[in-house]
């Protein structure tokens, strides 16, 4: 028996929810976000079925863009609560098998498992998922979570915004489009090496300028890349992960243990935008009290603060600090972010202010 992994990605997972709630909008374009009104200012698309996506509709957008773009979609609020029963669901379903699961987030997870053909396995996955739930899913199989990952985008079916592999097929010849797909280090290059580095999981746009900056464009060049010129620029650590990266390489543990938050960040987006420096900093004391609180409730301590902006322009600076001692003093948090907030160049509005503290490890609190 050999050791695979493989990611399960749920498809639309919030808008599908919401669909398996109300069946009368299948197949019409559904857009979830903030309180469903797309009348009201600064307000976020949460996720969008594939149906809106055609008109150009995305996560991350504002809702008033997305009306725009799809007056004629159904518009809904978002319910956080629905969606983590939802996935509880899901992740039960999944745990149900003799595997191991991993989760990520609402909407995916890793699972390890031990089997000679992992397409069937992956196969009975989606259909259990699909059976007990009423969603589905894509799985992608990979020989560490890299591949595995990066598979997924390949079996999303073709209304998915990820785009199928070019003539894919698995081994028994089902198209990619099924909702499968594999990628390992026997069909890595001849998937990956032609593709741009931004197809890469972890590689955003700005790493992606950075590189092309060395004249690394592709994954093939950045699997060629000198190890030594990408650690000079990128740190030892970065350095040779992105070269690793390059050749599909990644983890192949894959546990069922909680992972430990190592942070926690409160986040607000102002109906109109702050522009007196008083306002800005009392709301920045606010938010950074709020969040400390929570984490002392928890029993955290924290050792760096992170503050956010972001203006009406969209630029979104961050800057940080470690403390000189950890603490738990929702004042000395408060202190610190203001004392960061003189770092930043304030010469517009701000439509939202953000805290996040980084918690002292577990281990090195006992």
């Amino acid at each position: 028996m050999s050791w695979w992994v493989l990611h399960v990605d749920m498809d639309q997972f919030i808008a599908a929810v919401e669909i398996r709630r109300r069946p009368e909008l299948r197949g019409l374009p559904v857009v979830v976000g903030g309180s469903g009104d797309p009348t009201q200012p600064r307000q976020v698309v949460a996720t969008a079925s594939y149906e809106a996506r055609e008109f150009g509709v995305h996560s991350g957008m504002p809702v008033r863009a997305a009306y725009k773009k799809c007056p004629q979609a159904v518009f809904l609020p978002s319910d956080p609560a629905a969606y983590d029963a939802a996935s509880t669901e899901v992740m039960d379903t999944l745990r149900s098998f003799p595997v191991v699961v991993e989760v990520w987030g609402w909407d995916e997870c890793f699972v390890g498992a031990e089997t000679e053909d992992p397409e069937a396995l992956a196969r009975e996955l989606r259909a259990a998922v699909a059976e007990r739930t009423g969603l589905t899913c894509s799985v992608g199989i990979g020989d560490n979570k890299t591949r595995a990952k990066l598979a997924t985008g390949f079996a999303k079916h073709e209304r998915s915004h990820a785009v199928p592999f070019e003539g894919a097929s698995l081994a028994d010849g089902t198209d990619a489009a099924a909702g499968v797909y594999r990628l390992t280090a026997a069909n890595w290059r001849s998937v990956m090496d032609h593709r741009p580095i931004r197809d890469l999981w972890g590689i955003g746009s700005r790493m992606e300028k950075n590189l092309n900056e060395l004249g690394i464009t592709t994954v093939a060049d950045l699997a060629a890349a000198d190890v030594d010129v990408l650690k000079k620029r990128f740190g030892p650590n970065m350095g040779a992960w992105y070269a690793a990266l390059g050749r599909g390489l990644g983890d192949t543990q894959v546990t069922d243990v909680p992972r430990e938050p190592v942070s926690r960040s409160h986040e607000e987006t102002f109906p109109t935008d702050l522009v007196e420096l008083p306002d800005i900093q009392r709301e920045l004391r606010r938010i950074a009290e709020e969040v400390t609180r929570e984490v002392v409730a928890d029993g955290r301590t924290i050792q760096r603060v992170w503050v956010k902006l972001r203006f009406i322009s969209f630029y979104t600076p961050i800057k940080s600090r470690k403390l000189k001692s950890p603490t738990q003093d929702p004042e000395v948090i408060a202190t610190t972010a203001l004392e960061l907030l003189q770092k930043f160049e304030i010469r517009r509005p701000i439509r939202l202010l953000g805290v996040r503290v980084e918690f002292v490890p577990p281990d090195a609190a006992n």
